[in-house]
């Protein structure tokens, strides 16, 4: 809006937020629209994360209640390999995936089988962070830039109400009010987005954490079960050997 015509209008203007919006500077528009953006997607991926974690942790508990039920491990593999596992499930099919592949080959393989299931359940984990950890990138950069973003229409909007000034030569509080609130909004509007965000963030990272030690809990457990099955075959194959 051109400086003298908002001095014009601001003893009639409204005060409401959309109102504030239409009459603010072209660039602050910009700026407001952007963190409103942001925010609405900040707020899909809150969404989404919430029902990841929680679908994660019941999975994590369904998977470990069948596991350790005493059920054979060949039984659990032929049901779990043919479907989208994720989870301990997931680490599970890959290293019995590598198990079996061992039985295919020669004997001789068995001896360096606990170290590539050790890698298995590595990239096996590595690759469930990351998925958990997914869009998370999002949460922090608006996090860390939405204030500052919002500042940047602020200075506009401050810009703005000492253009109106020099334009009506009046120093009165109508004359200024407008770009003052259009400054403020957008200074609202990039909290707005970066709390929510930051909030998020710091929640997420915990819950990955909390997810990242549980697969490793179950990744050391699993590969000591695997290790003694090891262990077993190669004194078997020593006694018949003698």
């Amino acid at each position: 809006m051109n400086p003298a015509d908002a001095a014009a209008a601001a003893a009639t203007s409204d005060v409401g937020i959309l109102s504030m919006f239409w009459s603010a500077h072209i660039v602050v528009k910009a700026v407001m629209l952007g963190l409103f953006l942001a925010s609405l997607w900040c707020w899909t991926i809150i969404f989404d994360k919430a029902r990841l974690f929680r679908k994660f942790r019941n999975e994590m508990e369904n998977f470990e209640q069948v596991f350790w039920s005493g059920r054979s491990l060949e039984e659990l593999y032929a049901s779990l390999s043919s479907q989208n596992n994720t989870g301990a499930a997931a680490l599970f099919v890959a290293a019995m995936r590598e198990w079996k592949r061992s039985f295919q080959q020669a004997a001789g393989s068995f001896r360096g089988l606990h170290a590539r299931i050790d890698k298995v359940l590595d990239v096996s984990i590595a690759r469930e962070v990351e998925r958990l950890e997914s869009n998370l990138l999002v949460l922090a950069t608006v996090a860390s830039a939405g204030p500052f973003i919002g500042l940047f229409g602020t200075v506009f909007g401050i810009m703005n109400s000492f253009q109106s000034i020099a334009a009506s030569k009046n120093t009165s509080l109508a004359v200024v009010a407008p770009g003052i609130a259009e400054a403020l909004l957008a200074t609202a509007l990039g909290l707005f987005a970066a709390i929510p965000a930051l909030i998020a963030y710091n929640k997420f990272q915990g819950d990955v954490a909390k997810a990242q030690a549980r697969l490793e809990s179950f990744a050391d457990e699993f590969s000591s079960i695997l290790s003694r099955q090891i262990d077993h075959h190669l004194s078997t194959e020593r006694a018949n050997a003698a």
